[in-house]
């Protein structure tokens, strides 16, 4: 049985459902000359809400046909194994751990069809360095020969370096701001953040909106 948090799964009709196919949809086109195959997918502060609307942002990618890998790069408060319901034994750090899981990734298979998950594994000591460093980028470029669509959960923004640094790998990012919990300042600050390294941020999307605005989430 599909997570509740899933609605693009255990209501594909409902409003927010189709506010995240629209999602996807602007994402796929967002730019013709440079498009988007590796995203980051982050807050500013809170943690919860940019994960599952995330997971729900990837079923619609695969459901659209596109091969789509949910790497949980949130090394500090993985969620994706609990959304997916899978084991995070193994995952991004055994990948740059051990040689052999890069060669095969421990990529677990989910009730979507074109879906998989490498959730993060056990959490290492250092998660900024880990993911700045040059293996990292061997286990992106491992994963892109593999699928379309690589879609990665990060830390918030403002909570740790993290996001800045993966997302400088990445082709871009998409900064989650949550209806009346997001401060403006804060924001701002996790926009500024990424751009001074650089990151390309395609846009924000406002979750948790009112439905008389918004029909739930909108981009």
């Amino acid at each position: 049985m599909a997570n509740p948090t899933l609605i693009t799964l255990t209501n594909p009709r409902a409003a927010a459902a189709e506010a995240f196919r629209s999602l996807r949809t602007n994402l796929m086109f967002s730019s013709v000359e440079n498009p988007i195959h590796t995203l980051l997918v982050t807050s500013a502060h809170d943690s919860e809400e940019k994960s599952r609307l995330l997971a729900n942002l990837a079923v619609t990618f695969a459901q659209s046909g596109n091969k789509t890998i949910l790497v949980d790069a949130d090394m500090r408060k993985p969620s994706q194994h609990t959304i997916w319901g899978i084991p995070n034994e193994r995952g991004l750090t055994t990948m740059l751990l051990e040689d052999a899981a890069l060669s095969t990734p421990p990529l677990m298979e989910t009730s979507v069809e074109n879906l998989q998950v490498l959730p993060s594994g056990p959490l290492p000591p250092n998660p900024a360095d880990v993911l700045s460093s040059r293996r990292m980028d061997e286990v992106i470029g491992v994963l892109k020969a593999r699928t379309n669509y690589i879609l990665f959960d990060s830390p918030p923004v403002l909570a740790a370096t993290d996001a800045a640094l993966l997302g400088s790998k990445l082709d871009a990012a998409l900064l989650v701001i949550r209806a009346g919990h997001t401060r403006r300042d804060h924001a701002a600050r996790a926009r500024e953040a990424l751009e001074r390294v650089h990151v390309r941020i395609v846009g924000a999307v406002l979750s948790n909106a009112p439905r008389q605005n918004s029909g739930g989430y909108y981009g």
